[in-house]
């Protein structure tokens, strides 16, 4: 039962990644005053991708070529392990905080490497923002998730979610600002602003993506919203597992999968509107506005330290 739960867990994450981007598009219209596309644009463009032939660059290598498969399959194990519709990993291996820490960390690294194996000058800046981003928000989850491990007693993502929906994770303020960072840090990961220039993927944060055309195109832009998806889950899944199904039970699972499509969207809608209503800056400059999270999630461990 809960190997059937996992595989349904990644595939609903990965058809609806693309709805959830669509609807994210809208919104960022509407605020701006625009019509905007539909919703389920984000579906007909990875059609199409999938019908065009595929053009290498001259001199790309290995990398390149399994970059696209890697991003998106890393991100489909992950989704494959959270606690989403269950207070429990359906998959306990993928689901401890190592393995999603490296799960996560894969798919930047073969990333920028791919940057670094085309020939194109635009791909090699969006690997160096994309390390950059990584070098300022990967140590500030890292630390949140080890507070939360130590105030569950594991590293599994399960029994964190066991210990916040029973409010007996320890100490409670601890796990409180550890949620705050998190939800910020969880912000930075899904390449919202002004962590991201949302109309110029393609040159700057994504700047890989245009070294890619065809099937590989549309898996790497798939990867990209699952990204984003999976990130939200992960913050509900540890945070907000209120309302999970206890026991594989298969009517409480329906119930904790609606459950959790809400929360996801609610956390996804509220990332939307704070998107829209900030600023863009020079990448360069994002470290001044991480180290607050730097210091929310060392704060979180200090609180764990005294036991408040």
């Amino acid at each position: 039962m809960t190997i059937i739960i996992a595989i349904l867990q990644a595939v609903l994450l990965v058809a609806a990644a693309p709805l959830a981007s669509g609807v994210a598009r809208k919104i960022r219209a509407k605020m701006h005053s625009r019509t905007g596309t539909s919703v389920l644009q984000d579906y007909y463009d990875l059609a199409k991708l999938w019908r065009r032939c595929e053009v290498r660059e001259g001199g790309s290598g290995l990398v390149s070529r399994i970059a696209p498969p890697v991003f998106l399959g890393s991100f489909a194990l992950v989704a494959a392990g959270l606690p989403l519709a269950m207070q429990a990993c359906p998959i306990p291996l993928l689901g401890d905080i190592i393995t999603v820490l490296y799960l996560m960390a894969l798919p930047r690294f073969i990333f920028s490497l791919a940057a670094i194996d085309s020939a194109g000058s635009y791909t090699a800046i969006g690997g160096i923002r994309e390390l950059l981003v990584g070098v300022l928000v990967e140590p500030s989850l890292m630390l949140v998730l080890f507070v939360m491990a130590v105030a569950a007693g594991s590293t599994n993502l399960g029994i964190m979610a066991q210990a916040v929906g029973t409010l007996t994770a320890y100490p409670f303020v601890a796990v409180v600002v550890a949620g705050v960072a998190c939800a910020m840090a969880c912000y930075i990961e899904m390449g919202k602003l002004p962590f991201d220039l949302a109309e110029a993927e393609q040159e700057i944060q994504e700047g890989p993506l245009a070294a890619y055309s065809g099937p590989s195109l549309a898996m790497l832009k798939l990867g990209v919203s699952v990204k984003q998806l999976v990130v939200a889950s992960l913050f509900v899944a540890v945070f907000l597992p209120f309302g999970a199904a206890q026991a594989p039970d298969a009517g409480a699972v329906l119930i904790g999968f609606l459950l959790y499509a809400v929360k996801v969207a609610a956390v996804l809608l509220v990332a939307a509107v704070i998107e829209n209503s900030v600023m863009r800056v020079r990448y360069k400059y994002l470290g001044r506005y991480t180290w607050f999270v730097v210091g929310i999630a060392s704060l979180s461990l200090v609180f764990l330290v005294i036991g408040i």
